[in-house]
């Protein structure tokens, strides 16, 4: 039984993981575009990291190719009008392609862009209805960023083997209770606010300075499990820890970033935005 327990626990969280990556609004957005009559597949980013542009690459060799950016702040003025930059083709990772430049924003900036690509058949829009948000950031050190996302990774993994095996009645869920605890302090509230920090020049977003999701996500984990711990200390409550490796489930499936640290221009201070999925 408790081998089953593991099992299932890392595909479980090995589906979580997946599903966040791929309806997380800073990750690429993929797209197919038929050139002249061939297909080719292009990423358009949707985060950028450091202080300098940020570099549009569109995955077209072909030289007789044009293409255009257009791109506004986000969120932005009615009376805004779109910056236009042209396309170069250029040799990018030893191959033909073309990229063009994003200025460089504040942290936690937003800029929102669309695509028009002509060729010999016409021109073609992509996401003119619905322009991909890109939103800058700190360079987060390696240091802190690797150690952050191992210790969430095994915190969410070491959260459903506590569930499971409380489920299943095996008697060592409290051992992993205590450590999905102890995981989730660690990554999640010293950690996290470091790389928040470098990201986007604040420690802490959520509640009670913000309503920031990843930052509540995190500190909702934590209470739950906290909740869990100290009801099991003297007698057994699995409930709870079902309970808590439920939440912590359906929290950790939330795509990350839904509503992230956004630049209030205005203010220039970081508030809580939104940035739509747009799958």
């Amino acid at each position: 039984m408790k081998l089953t327990a593991w099992v299932l626990a890392v595909i479980i969280t090995l589906a979580a993981a997946y599903y966040q990556r791929i309806t997380g609004p800073t990750y690429p957005k993929e797209q197919t575009i038929s050139i002249n009559g061939k297909q080719s597949e292009t990423k358009f980013i949707r985060s950028h990291g450091g202080d300098d542009d940020a570099t549009v690459t569109l995955n077209i060799a072909d030289t007789s190719v044009r293409a255009v950016i257009y791109w506004n702040h986000y969120p932005s003025k009615k009376d805004e009008i779109w910056n236009v930059s042209e396309f170069k083709h250029e040799v990018v990772e030893g191959q033909n392609g073309m990229t063009v430049k994003l200025p460089h924003q504040p942290p936690a900036g937003k800029l929102m862009y669309y695509t028009e690509i002509t060729d010999s058949k016409g021109t073609q829009a992509f996401f003119k209805e619905s322009p991909i948000v890109i939103r800058y950031k700190g360079d987060v050190p390696a240091w802190v960023l690797i150690p952050h996302v191992i210790f969430i990774f095994i915190a969410m993994l070491i959260a459903n083997v506590s569930g499971l095996f409380a489920a299943f009645k095996i008697p060592r869920y409290k051992f992993y209770t205590k450590w999905t605890l102890i995981l989730i302090f660690i990554g999640g509230l010293i950690l996290g606010p470091i790389v928040q920090k470098y990201a986007f020049n604040e420690f802490w977003a959520g509640v009670p300075r913000g309503w920031d999701l990843t930052d509540n996500k995190l500190l909702i984990a934590f209470i739950a499990w906290l909740i869990a711990f100290l009801m099991n200390r003297k007698k057994e409550n699995r409930s709870s820890v079902i309970v808590a490796a439920l939440i912590t489930l359906i929290i950790f499936t939330i795509p990350h970033s839904m509503f992230g640290s956004e630049l209030d221009r205005e203010t220039g201070k970081v508030i809580q935005g939104f940035i739509h999925l747009r799958l």
